[in-house]
């Protein structure tokens, strides 16, 4: 306990997360993979339009999120999220290869890429600091 009483919340020293996938079963492996390493996962969406206005409302560290997406692909999210004040730091994941966007994923405003099978809370943490 902290001086004066309070219980520390290690929210404040874990990354919180943001997960948008359009597939249920994504967000609940990606979730109890990265609270396993490390992230407090915060919340989820499963479409661009859920994405942005969670990430209003919770205000994440980091947004995992995926390319295909059923309403607007994840490279218009990624843009609007990086207008924003204090904006998320974000990471491309697909289950296709980088190479499979080109230029796109170089472009987009986030810290990088991963394939889906690829992701763990270490890798995660590379990329975003």
């Amino acid at each position: 306990m902290r001086p004066g009483g309070d219980f520390c919340d290690d929210r404040a020293v874990r990354p919180t997360g943001l997960i948008v996938d359009d597939h249920d079963g994504f967000r609940e492996s990606a979730r109890a993979l990265l609270e396993a390493e490390g992230f407090t996962v915060v919340g989820d969406a499963a479409d661009g339009a859920a994405a942005v206005a969670a990430a209003a409302r919770l205000r994440p560290d980091v947004v995992l999120l995926d390319i295909q997406l059923p309403d607007v692909d994840g490279f218009a999210v990624a843009g609007q999220l990086a207008v924003g004040p204090d904006p998320p730091r974000v990471v491309l994941i697909s289950s296709r290869d980088a190479a499979a966007y080109g230029p796109r994923v170089g472009a987009a405003p986030v810290c990088g890429f991963l394939a889906k099978r690829e992701l763990s809370g270490a890798a995660l943490a590379a990329l975003v600091g």
